[in-house]
C-alpha cells in the first residue's frame, strides 16, 4: 500500500508542467553506495550479530508539492555477508543477508529556490517504510521483514539544466523481525543502519 500510494500520486506528474515556483515537477534519481549496518542482537559473552558493510543502489522518486517540498518513494537493494562479532577476534562470516529496502516520505529541499546562484541545494529528508530481509546462513536460513523509519541528509550539487549530482546520507532505524525469521520469541535491537550513496538527480 506504501508503495502503491506513491506510484499513484507520481503518475500525476505529466499533467502539470511546473510547480507553483516555477521549478519541475519529477524528480528521479538513482543511486549507488555502501551500506553499514547496526547490530541486531546482542548474545552471551558480548558477541553481536550484524551484516558486514555492503553495497546498496537503487532509485528514489519526487513529486514537487511545493517550490521546497516533495513527495518522496524509494526503493534500494543491499547485499553483504553476515557476521558475528567476537571480542578481542573481530568478526566471523557465518552467512550471507540480502535486503530490500522500500519507502515514502517527505523532502524539504533549503535551496530549491536559490539553487542557481549557490551551485548545490541541501535537503533533509524523513519517511516510514520496510526493510526484507533474505538471509542465507549456518544459524538462520529464513526471510524476515520489519518495519523501518528513516531519516537523511544531503545535497544536490549542480551538473547541467535538469541534472545535479546527488549526495545522501540516510538513517534506516529498524528492528529484525526474529519472531517472523524463526518463530521464536526473540527480541532483537533497534538498529542504525546508514546508507552512504552518491548518484545523479534527473528533474522532469
Amino acid at each position: 500500500m506504501l508503495i502503491a500510494s506513491t506510484v499513484a500520486a507520481l503518475s500525476a506528474a505529466p499533467l502539470v508542467a511546473q510547480d507553483p515556483g516555477g521549478g519541475t515537477v519529477l524528480h528521479v534519481s538513482p543511486y549507488v553506495g555502501t551500506m553499514i549496518s547496526g547490530s541486531f542482537l546482542n548474545g552471551p559473552l558480548g558477541t553481536t550479530l550484524s551484516d558486514s558493510p555492503g553495497l546498496i543502489y537503487g532509485t528514489q522518486v519526487g513529486l514537487s508539492l511545493a517550490p521546497q517540498l516533495s513527495l518522496i518513494g524509494n526503493i534500494g537493494y543491499s547485499s553483504s555477508d553476515m557476521k558475528v562479532g567476537v571480542p578481542f577476534l573481530g568478526g566471523v562470516t557465518v552467512g550471507h543477508s540480502n535486503v530490500l529496502l522500500y519507502d515514502a516520505g517527505l523532502e524539504y529541499n533549503f535551496g530549491a529556490t536559490q539553487s542557481k546562484s549557490l551551485g548545490f541545494s541541501p535537503f533533509v529528508q524523513a519517511g516510514v517504510g520496510a526493510m526484507q530481509y533474505d538471509v542465507n546462513a549456518s544459524i538462520i536460513d529464513t526471510k524476515a521483514t520489519n518495519f523501518a523509519g528513516n531519516v537523511g541528509i544531503g545535497a544536490d550539487v549542480n551538473v547541467s539544466k535538469g541534472i545535479a549530482l546527488r549526495l545522501l546520507a540516510k538513517d534506516y532505524i529498524g528492528k529484525f523481525n526474529f519472531q517472523d525469521a524463526t518463530g521464536l520469541g526473540i527480541s532483537g535491537n533497534t538498529a542504525n543502519n546508514f546508507a552512504l550513496s552518491a548518484g545523479l538527480r534527473f528533474d522532469f
